[in-house]
């Protein structure tokens, strides 16, 4: 039997401020910097991470880009002028076109609208050229800030999820909020328009 190596095409997403692209080994150093944040990872169901936990992350997403057919799609959310790395942003492809949201950024670059970005390019990407139908995410009750985030890209709140997520011993509830390729149309017709 032969083995034919398909090549592996990276993914780059640009928005006028940010660039998201594939992560490389380097990267965890700048991971780490927002990943070992107590604070960051406040609502999360992991971390904060120690430099191993960091630097397996970073592995584990190179190995993952490499599988046929690729489920997970995460990038490195950088700044377009320096090339500074800030956070994460992916995608991960459940069954049926279905797909999980997921992000994370550092904490000094809050509130400036920079995942609201790269959410935008990642779900235009997603119905455009990933071939996904739904993307959903789901956020820590008390976790406003990635509500807001979601809802500025056209995502609805679908419900809560009680007891859902596990973190130090505790359960919490998980709101869970998606967006429908169609929706993504709509939105993103209305959102040119303005």
């Amino acid at each position: 039997m032969v083995t034919v190596e398909v090549p592996v095409v990276d993914l780059i997403l640009e928005t006028p401020r940010l660039i998201l692209r594939e992560f490389v080994l380097d990267d965890w150093r700048a991971v780490h910097e927002y990943a070992s944040d107590p604070e960051v990872t406040r609502y999360l169901s992991w971390g904060p991470n120690d430099e191993a936990a960091s630097q397996h992350f970073v592995a584990a997403v190179i190995t993952k880009r490499r599988e046929q057919p690729r489920s997970v799609y995460d990038l490195a959310v950088t700044l377009r002028e320096t090339g500074k790395l800030i956070g994460g942003c992916g995608i991960y492809r459940q069954r049926f076109g279905e797909g999980e949201l997921g992000y994370c950024l550092h904490r000094s670059y809050w509130n400036r609208g920079y995942m609201t970005e790269a959410v935008r390019a990642f779900l235009e990407w997603a119905f455009t050229e990933g071939g996904f139908h739904r993307i959903y995410a789901r956020c820590h009750p008390a976790n406003t800030a990635s509500a807001r985030v979601m809802e500025k890209n056209g995502m609805k709140k679908e419900g809560c999820l009680r007891d859902h997520m596990y973190k130090d011993g505790r359960w919490s509830d998980a709101l869970l909020y998606a967006i429908l390729e169609d929706e993504w149309r709509e939105f993103s017709g209305k959102n040119r328009n303005e």
